[in-house]
């Protein structure tokens, strides 16, 4: 006679609440700094300013190689007397004009390739071959069909900025889920209003990936361009302002030319355009 099947009695244990005990338990402190990134990059540029100071030291040759300490005291001598801020202003009113131009251009045509077989090949075929070719190549000729003027800067700054911008545009809008796309067909949206209501906020994040590749570009270009081009009525920039002090071999002043030219793409990069993911792509869970 088989033996019925055992059956384990159930039961319920109850575990005494744990009350003593804290729910989080905080972090040390050296690990609760080092989770800050502005405090680690801080703590990179002192290594890296430590690093220029000992160099200069060791090399005891201001002319070729100024300390921080006087870098800094041309700086802020610089600063006081006008002289670095006109620059400044001088090199970023030719630079919003080349980098609005071109971001607009590259918007168009990439818009016009996402909605016709003809903005494709038309993009395509620019990019491969415009795309490789220096900004500053085109330093020559823009002098010679537009003459001395801004305008010969702002062309060369249009060529820079386009092309990076057009090809990270139409590459977030070739990302787009087929879904959304659907979705705005279905809505009776085509031509421009597709495009801003569904493709541009999809793309968002290659769209602000190609605007700060464009700035990066085009703010080297400029500088590039300004120690070739020099000035145009007494108005130049920063490159100017850097080639000029290289010529009367005022080399602390050329460093602090070299120093506010990375400390403004510091804070553009670092301000301005992480403000501008703050608020649309990491608020809207597009990006981490």
């Amino acid at each position: 006679m088989s033996q019925p099947p055992y059956i384990r009695p159930e039961f319920e244990r109850e575990l005494a609440p744990l009350r003593d005990l804290p729910v989080e338990t905080p972090l040390p402190l050296g690990q609760r700094l080092w989770n800050q990134t502005w405090l680690r990059k801080s703590l990179i540029l002192l290594l890296v300013l430590a690093l220029w100071e000992l160099a200069a030291r060791v090399t005891q040759n201001d002319l070729m190689l100024p300390g921080v300490v006087q870098t800094m005291h041309a700086l802020a001598e610089d600063m006081r007397n006008g002289e670095l801020p006109e620059k400044i202003v001088n090199s970023f009113s030719t630079l919003l004009k080349g980098y609005l131009i071109g971001s607009v251009l590259a918007l168009l045509a990439s818009a016009l390739a996402v909605t016709t077989q003809f903005g494709r090949d038309l993009l395509s075929t620019l990019t491969a071959m415009l795309n490789p070719l220096p900004a500053i190549a085109l330093l020559p000729l823009a002098l010679l069909w537009f003459g001395l003027g801004n305008v010969s800067l702002v062309f060369v700054l249009v060529h820079s900025v386009m092309w990076p911008i057009a090809l990270n545009t139409w590459s977030g809008f070739s990302g787009v889920p087929e879904t959304l796309r659907m979705a705005g067909r279905n809505y009776g949206l085509s031509g421009p209003r597709y495009v801003l209501t569904i493709l541009i906020p999809a793309s968002l994040p290659s769209i602000l990936s190609g605007l700060k590749i464009g700035w990066a570009f085009a703010w080297r270009t400029l500088i590039a361009a300004e120690l070739v081009f020099g000035a145009s009525s007494g108005q130049g920039g920063l490159g100017w302002y850097i080639f000029q002090n290289r010529n009367e071999l005022f080399t602390d002043r050329v460093f602090a030319g070299l120093v506010t030219v990375i400390v403004i793409g510091l804070l553009v990069e670092g301000v301005v355009f992480a403000t501008l993911e703050k608020i649309t792509i990491k608020r809207w869970g597009m990006q981490r």
